[in-house]
């Protein structure tokens, strides 16, 4: 019996038994149906989610390499239980002409669209206008839309392939709805749904595995290992898919999988073939030649991997390799610097080490020569030491040893370089000290003391001239060691050593107080003790800036930023954290605990400022912060106070409990304990944070705890109890006190003196208070304070203030947060105010003459008494405090 031609398709209908064909080729039918999941998978609903939102609308694309779980995922979406129709599914394969994709293309949305077009495509091309039409109206006219799954899309290098296709999304009302996977970007006018926020993108940021969903998998594959493998397991594998899985195959088929999880890398050969044969075979041949030689460093920038490769288009090549990203990361940085996934890392390293010995080390001698030149003291000193280059090695320690000091934890584990010859060492034992400091900086003490040993050895052959500064750098070699190991006690005594050797030149003598005293305010810092931390952060950042010491300049800088933000002095905290942010080392250089510092003071500083949004947001970039002691207790403090802000209070109440738990210090302990208490109260629960101030204890109690007490005994109704508990704030030691908590004070002594019927006293009290406040912009302690405050408030400003247009802002902003019963609303203006009357009603709240408000307004007195007449006449008011009382009741001001 012959075929029949199918007016959807234009592929021939074969007959009962017949498979489809098109061209005379039978088309397949494992390429319309998803496949089946590779043994087993994870449910990861936080990505089906996300798939289901995006095919709400026209276009989602699954975009990245090969193995990040593109197709398991697309596979485990459209066979789960969702609403509506199941999804279309059309896998495109290799080498498929324009004709033969529109065959299988056709065939799935003849699957889905209940009335066929009266023609089709030719079975050899693509859709002709008339039939596309056709196809859209179909479309058009269905109630469900038409989901269509294009597994690897990236396959389809035509754009007149999909010509067809973009028709149908663009004129089907919405009806069809294409969800793809693909390696890079399709040919389509994605531009068009991305301007539109029609267009939703899963990268390998959100295909890769967290943590959870790691440990879920390891289960699947019944792994047992340690918790702690799991993260460990992560960093390694950055959260591939592919990688993970390998691990747990290589797990799973081991004696000791805990031990298999930890040695996943990426030259295993399962590994390594799949890397070269999916992911570097898809680079153009100069991109993979930049990797493995860029490979040398462990990132790279355009500019050194020129230096280092020698061609004029690294650049250009890195930027493509990184466009889709997952196995070519970018910082984001200007410039940016590009790094291979840590895999991939493990592989382009392997490869790197079968090249010549005379040319890997050319490649070293010339990254160490780019770093020197760009004040990258470590990486040149690495790169020295790995080519040989013994001489270059001692002189970078002995001219820039300040900058060696590791400031942060090594993120990425380098190799170590090189033994240097015993002779070279008998020589010049500062060798030794270069190749101990090079160890040091990357974070592996144990490598670094053998080296250290030897040098001390062969120092009492050194000349006279030399030993002066050798007993320097072996200080601050073993300053840096002692900061390695977290010994407190150790890091000061090298640090006393270290500045027992200020002597010479004003350079050097800055810079031994540079870095002693970085070190010994980091120490104060862990321990809570962030008055001495200060003190020292000060001393040292003088001393940098006069070295000329980046590097220590933005350690101390950044800590001095989040002092000074967390004691209230919040311009000083924005201008050392807005400088910080600007240098070098925080736009190019790997700092992240510093900028995070920097971040967390200009979070602490909106949040003061009453702005939490932008203080949110900065404190989502101080993240890395969270691992050290002091600044951990200084963001749990600024996170639980934007919680409790937000209506979060239980969270909040944990947060601060699990950061009171392990708080180094009093100072900080009695912050985060009378934090949980006031926020207690303001719950209810006063039992609770009476007892929580009573274990505090304290003669005399901390400020902060002081003041939580007063607020305390005020809202159990003891009024008295609360004065006789209120610290001073107005005395000599209260200049020492973190500025919110003598505010704090302040407020509320304000507020019981009004309550006691002292307006006077209470309307001094809070001039004194908004004189200290404004110059900081201190707002939250305001906006935040006792019930009362409202009140208080608008008397001052009715009575007259220096402070009107602070006073006027406070009021809207305690209004809009007090949180109370709305008022009843008032009788509206018979007739409204004009604008100039509403400006100049404005002013009738300060203490301002009609002439001096004239001078203001750059009007005559004259005009100006006009408009008060009639601002007195509209509000039925016969002075000036009775028409802002009545303002302020109509909500004009």
């Amino acid at each position: 019996m012959p075929d029949e031609v199918d007016t959807v398709t234009g592929v021939s209908r074969p007959s009962a038994g017949t498979p489809a064909t098109v061209a005379g080729t039978p088309l397949l039918a494992s390429r319309l149906a998803p496949p089946a999941p590779p043994g087993p998978t994870v449910l990861r609903p936080r990505l089906l989610e996300r798939l289901e939102r995006g095919a709400a609308g026209p276009v989602t694309l699954l975009l990245a390499p090969a193995g990040w779980g593109k197709t398991v995922l697309l596979t485990g979406w459209a066979r789960s239980e969702r609403p509506g129709p199941a999804p279309v599914w059309v896998s495109v394969a290799e080498g498929d002409t324009t004709g033969r994709l529109w065959a299988y293309l056709a065939a799935a949305l003849r699957t889905a669209v209940a009335g066929e077009p009266d023609d089709g495509p030719a079975p050899d091309g693509p859709p002709r206008p008339e039939q596309l039409e056709t196809l859209a109206a179909a479309l058009a006219a269905r109630e469900h839309p038409v989901l269509l799954v294009l597994d690897d899309l990236h396959r389809v290098t035509d754009p007149a392939a999909l010509a067809g296709l973009e028709f149908l999304l663009r004129h089907g009302d919405g009806r069809l709805r294409l969800v793809a996977g693909a390696r890079r970007e399709p040919p389509l006018a994605l531009h068009r749904w991305r301007l539109a926020g029609e267009l939703t993108v899963l990268g390998p940021d959100e295909l890769a595995f967290t943590a959870d969903e790691v440990a879920d998998l390891l289960v699947a594959h019944g792994v047992p290992v340690p918790a702690e493998a799991v993260p460990r397991l992560v960093e390694r594998t950055a959260g591939w898919p592919a990688g993970l899985r390998f691990a747990a195959l290589a797990a799973a088929a081991g004696a000791d999988p805990a031990r298999a999880v930890d040695q996943v890398s990426g030259d295993q050969p399962d590994v390594a073939a799949y890397l070269r044969d999916e992911v570097l075979v898809a680079l153009h041949p100069a991109a993979r030649d930049v990797l493995c030689r860029g490979a040398v460093a462990v990132a790279v920038c355009a500019d050194l991997a020129v230096a280092v490769t020698g061609r004029a288009d690294a650049g250009a090549l890195l930027a493509d390799a990184a466009r889709v990203g997952g196995f070519v990361q970018q910082d984001g940085g200007s410039p940016p610097w590009y790094r291979p996934h840590p895999l991939l890392a493990d592989l382009l390293r392997a490869d790197l080490g079968r090249l010549p010995a005379d040319e890997l080390r050319e490649l070293h001698r010339r990254a160490a020569t780019w770093f020197a030149a760009h004040d990258r003291p470590a990486e040149a000193l690495r790169h020295a030491l790995t080519a040989g280059e013994w001489g270059d090695a001692t002189e970078l320690l002995i001219t820039r040893w300040p900058e060696l000091a590791p400031d942060e934890p090594a993120r990425v584990a380098v190799p170590a370089p090189p033994e240097p010859p015993a002779e070279a060492v008998r020589r010049d034992p500062e060798l030794a000290l270069a190749v101990s400091a090079e160890r040091a900086y990357a974070g592996d003490p144990a490598a670094a003391d053998g080296p250290l040993r030897q040098a001390l050895a062969h120092a009492a052959d050194l000349p006279a001239s030399r030993r002066d500064r050798f007993r320097r750098l072996t200080a601050a070699v073993e300053l840096s060691l002692a900061r390695l190991t977290g010994n407190h006690e150790a890091v000061r005594r090298a640090a006393d050593r270290l500045l027992a050797t200020a002597t010479g030149g004003s350079v050097a003598v800055d810079d031994v107080r540079a870095v002693a005293g970085a070190a010994q305010g980091l120490v104060a810092l862990a321990e809570g003790e962030l008055s001495v931390a200060g003190e020292r952060f000060a001393g040292a950042l003088a001393a940098a800036r006069r070295a000329g010491r980046p590097r220590t300049e933005l350690l101390c800088a950044t800590r001095s930023a989040a002092l000074h933000a967390a004691r209230g002095a919040l311009r000083a905290a924005e201008e050392h954290a807005r400088e910080a942010l600007s240098m070098p080392p925080c736009r190019g250089w790997s700092s992240r605990v510093d900028c995070g510092y920097a971040y967390l003071a200009l979070a602490l500083s909106r949040w003061q400022r009453d702005r939490p949004a932008e203080a949110a947001a900065h404190l989502a970039l101080a993240g890395p912060v969270g691992a050290e002691p002091g600044g951990a207790a200084l963001v749990a403090l600024c996170r639980a106070g934007l919680l409790a802000d937000g209506g979060d209070p239980a969270t909040a109440l944990r947060t601060l409990a699990a950061a009171r738990a392990s708080a180094p210090g009093p100072e900080l302990g009695a912050w985060l304990t009378a934090g949980e208490a006031q926020l207690r109260a303001e719950v209810g629960d006063l039992a609770g944070a009476r007892a929580l101030l009573d274990a505090a204890g304290g003669d005399p109690p901390d400020p902060a705890l002081a003041l939580a007490s007063a607020r305390l005994w005020l809202a159990a109704g003891d009024a008295r109890a609360a004065e006789r508990t209120l610290p001073d704030w107005t005395g000599p030691d209260a200049r020492r006190w973190p500025l919110p908590v003598r505010l704090g004070a302040g407020l509320l002594d304000a507020t019981l003196a009004g309550a006691a019927g002292d307006g006077r006293r209470a309307g001094r009290l809070l001039e004194e208070v908004l004189a200290l406040a404004e110059p900081e912009g201190c707002r939250r302690v305001f906006t935040r304070a006792e019930p009362g405050l409202r009140d208080l408030l608008a008397a001052h400003l009715d009575s007259g203030t220096a402070h009107w247009a602070t006073v006027d802002d406070l009021l809207r902003g305690v209004a809009a947060t007090s949180g109370g019963p709305p008022e009843a609303p008032a009788r509206a203006l018979g007739e409204p105010l004009t604008e100039r009357e509403l400006t100049v009603l404005r002013y009738l709240q300060s203490i301002l003459s009609n002439v001096e408000i004239a001078a203001e307004l750059s009007l005559s007195v004259n005009t100006v008494k006009t408009h008060v007449r009639n601002i007195y006449r509209k509000l039925d008011a016969t002075r000036r405090r009775e028409a802002v009382r009545r303002a302020r009741e109509l909500r004009l001001i």
